[in-house]
């Protein structure tokens, strides 16, 4: 028998936290010797990088193949989607978000493929009408494998569906595995995530500003891009916080530029399991987290001991949270130090032995 083949099936490679875990994963399984294939609707600017061994396929429609209607479209869409898997003829191939899990699963119909569809935000957002609802929760019985986040986001689904399911983790990328730093830490406050609304980085802006005064040596920076910059700059200036807080976009070196950090704060007001989180927790961060629905942060922080809950958009509670911190240095060492515990479970090669596992196990069926 030759290699098997995995496909991995997404909208494009652009940097995000979906993006990641299946670009991670796609190269794990390149280097266990599987042929892999990378199926994207679309290629954009800044996405992350893949090995040449690696093929790559886009299922969007051309401008010579789009015409002037939307359903043709999408049934073109459909058809190029099936002539592909037809040609590459994976073994498996994996999806995500409600749109790709759906055309996926119908464009395999009568092919060897198996599907697995990965729910990786909240469910209850992802599939966002009662139409898609129902689509899911009867079409999805008929998926070869599903891979949720958090244990809510399986619970938004009827038990029928739970048991053809299981709860994977993602795997931190391999420049997050290091030793703690252990010297004087920077009087610095970071977050990483896209500028838009739902990372709410509003909120944490305004509960920043009502703690800078008492801690005037600390500053604020927020890495990443987004279409909220202009908010964000006009905010910032209203506040008065303009030598205090920072917008310096995306950096290509996360883990070197928030391991100096004395905190990490997501203020999403939903998340699946975040990647930024479990990233700051393996650097051994004190982190402060909204407890947002489909529940990973709360999967991840046992509060007080190795990070802080509080409510999504409550910018008081941050506040005061964020004051605890920077007030209690010890303690806040002693969660940076719980946290990095966090690192040895989700080790690439234990993570990534999981996924092999599941998969071989379907491939089985």
């Amino acid at each position: 028998m030759g290699k098997k083949k995995i496909a991995f099936y997404c909208g494009s490679l652009i940097k995000g936290g979906a993006e990641r875990v299946f670009v991670n994963l796609a190269e794990y399984f390149y280097k266990e010797g599987y042929d892999v294939c990378m199926i994207t609707q679309y290629k954009k600017e800044d996405e992350y990088a893949i090995s040449p061994g690696i093929e790559r396929v886009l299922s969007d429609l051309t401008e010579a193949e789009t015409g002037k209607s939307r359903i043709r479209n999408f049934f073109r869409r459909f058809h190029k989607l099936r002539r592909i898997l037809k040609t590459a003829k994976p073994d498996l191939v994996l999806t995500c978000t409600a749109k790709s899990n759906f055309m996926a699963m119908a464009a395999s119909t009568f092919l060897k493929t198996k599907v697995v569809v990965s729910i990786v935000a909240d469910p209850k957002m992802e599939y966002y009408t009662k139409a898609m609802r129902l689509i899911a929760k009867t079409y999805f019985r008929f998926a070869d494998g599903i891979v949720f986040q958090t244990k809510e986001a399986r619970a938004f689904f009827p038990k029928y569906i739970q048991k053809n399911a299981t709860i994977l983790s993602n795997s931190l990328n391999p420049q997050f595995i290091r030793d703690r730093y252990e010297g004087e830490r920077k009087r610095e406050i970071v977050a990483v995530g896209r500028l838009d609304d739902n990372k709410n980085h509003e909120m944490l802006i305004r509960a920043f500003a009502r703690i800078a005064d008492r801690f005037p040596a600390y500053k604020l920076t927020i890495f990443g891009e987004g279409e909220c910059r202009g908010r964000l700059e006009a905010l910032i200036a209203e506040e008065g916080l303009s030598e205090c807080v920072f917008l310096p976009g995306v950096t290509a070196d996360v883990a070197g530029s928030i391991e100096k950090a004395v905190l990490f704060v997501l203020t999403s007001n939903t998340e699946g399991m975040p990647n930024t989180l479990l990233e700051a927790m393996a650097l051994g961060l004190t982190v402060i987290s909204t407890d947002c629905p489909c529940g990973g942060p709360r999967e991840l922080i046992t509060q007080g001991e190795n990070g802080l809950l509080i409510p999504v958009g409550d910018i008081k509670a941050l506040a005061e949270a964020m004051d605890k911190v920077l007030s209690n240095p010890a303690e806040a060492e002693k969660m940076g130090r719980n946290a990095w515990k966090l690192q040895e479970k989700l080790k690439p090669e234990v993570t990534n032995q999981s996924w092999k596992e599941y998969f071989e196990a379907v491939l089985a069926q």
